[in-house]
């Protein structure tokens, strides 16, 4: 019987991450993956994505260059090559970590793992003995119970990256983080977008200010967003597909050629024999863990969006640094105080830490500071006629709870208060800092 120290289950940034740690520390590894090294971020989520947002974005930037005194001619997007880049993009990157793990002196086994107990996985015909196992096993496409839905071709995200050929028009059910950042990319490619939303805002848990912002300006482009919406019906004919859906002003329907479901995604939980470990469950469903990140068995852990605590792939990144420090017996503890959130919109959108909407649930008492993107001269020298908002939430000793930003390129300069929010910073030594000049992250000098 093959004997590690740890055997992972799941190949995806928590999984690889915590396989490349603890080979470097020496520890034997084993990491088992079914389909793609990577999991879905690398595979079929984050970097396909902003591969082609990318795309997008370059091709707005061409339209946009006269601007910027530029005069560029026709522009046009080549789709098939677009997603062709993306699939190399995302080939480089799996190699990547293909090599990553072989110095490291992983062991990985393609197939699927059913844990037989806390220390027995069977994989194929064989069996593999383990001191510790760590479970990232992931997420799977949630799909809405929608009468009609199994009667017509709809899309997930999967296909929606895959899109070699335009359609004229899409419906998108959901307006979160996925929804909005392929409404962004279709409506730069000239697709007639529709966003139906549950919610009264787009973007939940995002600062609701900056998101009903973004909404505005996509609202321009003229992508329509029917908030507050349910969908009660999906009905297919000929090349369309008839969205009926109801809101406060009654009953109403859409047609598009396609339907794109992007209302969230859920831990996978079942299979792999998980339920063999009898682990502890939240009320959500997902598996309990501690600070350590090791559920209610020792020397099992889970992490990533198995844990249900916070679906993105930083966050499981760092989940598995601190469960592998805590297997070698290291000092460290997950917090999820200041994670950041960006959306890959253009413009973007960023935030870490408290929300308004968190600060007021809790009754905790802040002050907002506030300013236009304007304030920093790197911005308007790259940004034409466009504006953004940074917003700065500090507590009544002046202490930073959250930042929040709209704006290119938010996602690059969030760190910045990411960083401050967990060492406990005060608005005035935050200030104290050198921003290097000129940057877009000065505005966060300017605000405070």
């Amino acid at each position: 019987m093959n004997n590690y120290q740890l055997a992972i289950i799941g190949g995806g940034p928590a999984g690889y991450t915590a396989a490349e740690i603890a080979g470097k520390a020496g520890l034997s590894v084993v990491l088992f993956e079914k389909k793609n090294l990577g999991g879905v971020c690398l595979n079929e989520g984050c970097i396909p994505t902003k591969t082609l947002l990318y795309s997008a974005k370059t091709l707005d930037a061409a339209r946009h260059a006269s601007k910027y005194a530029v005069k560029v001619g026709e522009t046009e997007a080549d789709v098939p090559k677009i997603v062709a880049r993306k699939q190399k993009v995302v080939r480089k990157l799996v190699l990547g970590i293909k090599g990553k793990l072989t110095n490291a002196g992983v062991t990985v086994i393609s197939g699927e793992a059913i844990v037989l107990d806390k220390n027995h996985i069977q994989c194929g015909e064989e069996q593999y003995l383990c001191d510790n196992l760590l479970l990232c096993t992931g997420s799977e496409t949630f799909v809405p119970p929608i009468p009609g839905v199994s009667e017509v071709p709809y899309w997930t995200h999967r296909d929606a990256l895959d899109c070699k050929e335009l359609p004229q028009s899409l419906v998108i059910v959901g307006g979160g983080v996925i929804g909005m950042e392929f409404a962004s990319y279709f409506c730069s490619m000239g697709v007639k977008v529709t966003v139906i939303e549950m919610l009264d805002e787009i973007l939940g848990g995002m600062d609701k200010e900056l998101s009903a912002m973004l909404r505005a300006e996509y609202a321009k482009r003229g992508v329509q967003f029917l908030l507050n919406t349910k969908v009660i019906s999906l009905v297919g004919k000929d090349n369309s597909i008839t969205i009926s859906y109801e809101n406060t002003e009654g009953t109403h329907s859409v047609e598009a050629e396609k339907v794109l479901l992007s209302v969230g995604r859920k831990p996978v939980t079942e299979g792999y024999g998980l339920e063999n470990l009898n682990l502890k469950r939240t009320e959500r469903g997902t598996i309990w863990v501690d600070e350590h990140l090791q559920t209610s068995v020792a020397g099992v852990y889970a992490c990533g969006d198995l844990n249900g605590r916070s679906l993105l792939a930083h966050t499981a990144v760092r989940e598995a640094e601190v469960a592998v420090h805590t297997i070698l017996g290291k000092n460290d503890a997950m917090s999820y105080r200041a994670i950041p959130g960006v959306v890959y919109t253009n413009p973007e959108i960023a935030g870490v830490g408290a929300t308004e909407e968190s600060l007021k649930q809790q009754g905790i008492a802040y002050t907002v500071k506030q300013l236009p993107m304007a304030y920093s001269g790197r911005f308007v020298a790259e940004n034409e006629g466009v504006n953004g908002v940074c917003k700065v939430l500090v507590a009544e000793d002046d202490t930073v709870l959250g930042a929040h930003l709209l704006g290119n390129p938010a996602s690059e300069i969030i760190t910045l208060a990411g960083m401050a929010i967990p060492l406990n910073l005060k608005a005035d030594e935050w200030k104290q800092m050198v921003f290097p000049h000129p940057t877009v992250g000065e505005i966060f000098k300017e605000t405070v």
